[in-house]
């Protein structure tokens, strides 16, 4: 256990509160990660059984994403602005802004927005926004702080929106009852500035890296090659899984095979490219 000079735990150790009833020092641990649980945040379905006896009925993926869509948007109006003045308008936030904020940039105030929503649902906290975030009294942590509460982001219940994104997806993925427990996934890096090394390879095993507490991964190979000198492949709970690209009919990320999961320690493979 780690902890700073306020006498406090340190950014990324895994300790917060959460909402889907398992420790999270053991959700962000490679305990986990080999030997998944069922995930569900507190209340979300029971508390939109509309939505889901709805998606029961679906006879296919693409009906299913249809019924998501038109339910958020007619519970969240997202297809509407509110007009304040003439010269400003108050802009309702919404999911969908949000994963095409983080397609742009993961360190961007949409990517602090969405990995603020897993420290609050999952207990974890992020290790790297724009820089390593080591410690909850440094200039870093102030300022994905200053990033994560943006109110132009961070209203119209917006982890709300992030819940039910996250249970869609959980349904989609066990629909027909034959979710894999794990999905082989990959991540294309040039420096491990981002994922700190916990345990190096040993014996010809992966290593051991921490992994931010929200991380793209693509499922294609060839994809993530793209994206760096080598690949981190990595066995990822389908339960830690918040989206895939082929979730809904219409979004930012449907040009990479992507996947956004949950991080924590993971068992890495490392593949270096020729």
């Amino acid at each position: 256990m780690h902890f700073n000079k306020l006498g406090i735990h340190s950014a990324g150790s895994g300790l917060g509160a959460n909402l889907v009833g398992v420790l999270s020092r053991l959700l962000a641990s490679t305990a986990f990660n080999e030997n998944p649980t069922l995930l569900r945040i507190a209340g979300v379905r029971e508390s939109h059984t509309a939505l889901f006896n709805a998606l029961r009925d679906c006879m296919d993926a693409v009906e299913a994403s249809s019924t998501f869509e038109r339910y958020m948007n007619e519970t969240f109006k997202l297809e509407q602005n509110t007009q304040i003045s003439t010269t400003q308008r108050r802009f309702r936030a919404s999911y969908l802004r949000l994963l095409r904020g983080w397609g742009f940039d993961a360190n961007s105030r949409e990517g602090a927005v969405l990995k603020s929503w897993v420290e609050s649902r999952f207990g974890i906290y992020p290790t790297f926004h724009k820089m390593p975030l080591r410690s909850f009294s440094s200039d870093a942590w102030a300022n994905y702080i200053e990033e994560k509460m943006s109110s132009r982001f961070h209203n119209n219940a917006i982890y709300l929106q992030l819940d039910l994104l996250y249970e869609f997806c959980q349904w989609s993925l066990a629909r027909g009852g034959a979710s894999p427990r794990h999905v082989t996934l990959y991540r294309g890096i040039n420096d491990f500035d981002e994922h700190r090394v916990i345990a190096a390879p040993q014996h010809g095993d992966g290593s051991v890296l921490r992994l931010n507490n929200l991380v793209s991964f693509s499922a294609s190979r060839i994809v993530a090659s793209e994206f760096g000198d080598c690949l981190l492949e990595v066995q990822v709970p389908s339960v830690k899984v918040v989206f895939h690209s082929e979730l809904l009919t219409r979004h930012a990320l449907k040009g990479e095979a992507e996947y956004l999961a949950i991080g924590g320690d993971y068992h890495v493979k490392t593949i270096y490219l020729s």
